[in-house]
């Protein structure tokens, strides 16, 4: 199988301060959980349509490798979810990864994706 090539990075719009909504605070603290539990280089959190929220932690294996929003994008859908409401990336990188863009961008173009450092603190939002 031929690789496919990596979507770009995109890089967040810096986010006023106190900005987010007290929901997608909620998605920042769990994509922190996520990485902090299993000290992945990333962790990331969603929000579907119902409001229902996933966290997951990047994957590193030797025949698997997945950011931290691709595999909380395929726990939504894998429970469900057709549309996402907002999402998070906690990292350390100033970009968000292209290939988890795409992925939240598969079940809402309009969905806000927050890029927060490890401390929590939002970088910016991706809106595009």
């Amino acid at each position: 199988m031929p690789d496919t090539p990596a979507a770009p990075a995109a890089r967040p719009t810096p986010t006023e301060s106190g900005a987010l909504s007290a929901e997608d605070g909620k998605l920042v603290v769990l994509a922190r959980g996520a990485r902090a539990r299993v000290g992945a280089v990333e962790g990331a959190a969603v929000r579907d349509q119902d409001g229902r929220t996933y966290a997951a932690a990047s994957v590193a294996l030797p025949s698997l490798t997945l950011t931290a929003l691709q595999v909380a994008v395929a726990s939504a859908v894998a429970a469900g979810a057709s549309r996402l409401e907002a999402a998070v990336v906690v990292t350390e990188a100033s970009t968000l990864d292209g290939a988890g863009h795409a992925a939240v961008r598969d079940l809402a173009v309009d969905a806000p994706v927050h890029v927060a450092a490890p401390d929590g603190t939002v970088l910016g939002t991706v809106t595009q």
